[in-house]
């Protein structure tokens, strides 16, 4: 049996009940409550599980919040990752949600719901919930695998995720590929011009091919997050460029069209390695205002990936084929930048 001891202030006035579980096989059990009626369920709870071989000792979950195993996760486990950058923000997001400062036992689904409304609420697409979510929910099985807290279930797993926003199918249009590049040949970053040629060209992403900085808030500091492509890595002979460093962790190497020799031939050498000398944020700007004067509308930097891809399988490349190409890890990620107009399907059509 359960002992259930009151616990009495300097005055004598009970304010509260501290039950204690003693168990041959397991390790003595205490908690602290308002009520005795709660103290009471708590000891016969713990008992019955221990009686059925179910129990699992919640000491650790009752104890840590979800902010201390944020902060243990960032400094344990992210920095392990290669592209640890994205998942840090997050993180960092996380520790400022009141949600942060319950104990890891505690939280709940609805818990979870709630804070997807209010990141709703804040303007976040379906999207960028779930990745949101999806940090969240690996903090709990690395706290439930790793970290002592085998009694916790992920609350995760009883929400409702929300929907995916369906991805953009934005291609370049009648003659908008020819005014683009007019545009692109005027701008003031010399870069655009050969950038966006090798982007429609070889389905690379941004970073891939120039170098990226972001600002980490927390050092208030801007820090590298992508070297660009460089031209060491560059084949010119066997029209090959290698990407050693790619959004989804695994290295690959990109086949460069006559095109795409082209452009790369045409380019100085700069005396730091990178092919392009600009960063994301400098071609970003150009692009926006070369789009400007071509009075095309709509149009982003990374809808040229969608658009390399498409012209690929377009001329009958197959779904291993393009994913060796464009680096997507599943074919339902790759379908999503695939997008195949009718009119030209149809001609293949007898």
């Amino acid at each position: 049996m359960a002992t259930i001891n009151s616990r009495e202030d300097q005055d004598g006035i009970t304010i509260g009940w501290q039950a204690i579980v003693r168990r041959k096989g397991h390790p003595s059990q205490t908690k602290t409550f308002r009520a005795k009626r709660d103290a009471e369920a708590w000891a016969r709870g713990i008992e019955s599980d221990m009686e059925r071989g179910i129990w699992r000792d919640r000491s650790e979950a009752e104890s840590t919040t979800l902010g201390e195993c944020f902060q243990r996760y960032l400094t344990e486990v992210t920095p392990r990752k290669k592209n640890s950058y994205p998942e840090a923000l997050k993180l960092e997001q996380w520790l400022r949600r009141p949600l942060s400062k319950r104990f890891m036992a505690s939280i709940r689904g609805k818990d979870v719901a709630d804070v997807i409304k209010d990141m709703e609420s804040e303007g976040k697409g379906g999207n960028t919930i779930r990745l949101h979510l999806a940090v969240f929910s690996h903090v709990f099985k690395v706290a439930k695998t790793e970290w002592g807290m085998e009694s916790i279930s992920n609350p995760y797993e009883a929400v409702r995720k929300p929907k995916i926003a369906k991805g953009r199918d934005r291609r370049l249009i009648d003659d908008e590929e020819e005014r683009l590049l007019a545009a692109c040949a005027d701008s003031g970053n010399l870069w655009l011009h050969p950038l966006v040629v090798l982007a429609i060209e070889t389905a690379m992403r941004s970073g891939e091919l120039v170098e990226t900085w972001a600002l980490n808030k927390e050092a208030g500091q801007r820090e590298k997050i992508s070297i660009g492509l460089r031209w060491s890595d560059v084949d010119l002979k066997r029209r090959t460029a290698h990407l050693p460093e790619t959004k989804n962790g695994d290295a690959r190497t990109v086949p460069l069209s006559s095109r795409a020799v082209a452009v790369l031939e045409a380019l100085p050498r700069n005396l730091d390695g990178r092919v392009f000398g600009t960063t994301y944020d400098g071609a970003h700007q150009a692009f926006v205002r070369a789009c400007r004067r071509a009075d095309i509308e709509d149009l982003r930097f990374h809808d040229l990936r969608h658009e390399a891809i498409t012209r690929l399988a377009e001329q009958g490349l197959t779904i291993m084929e393009l994913q060796a190409i464009s680096g997507h890890k599943t074919m339902q990620m790759l379908l999503k930048y695939t997008h195949l107009r009718a009119e030209d399907l149809a001609l293949k059509l007898k």
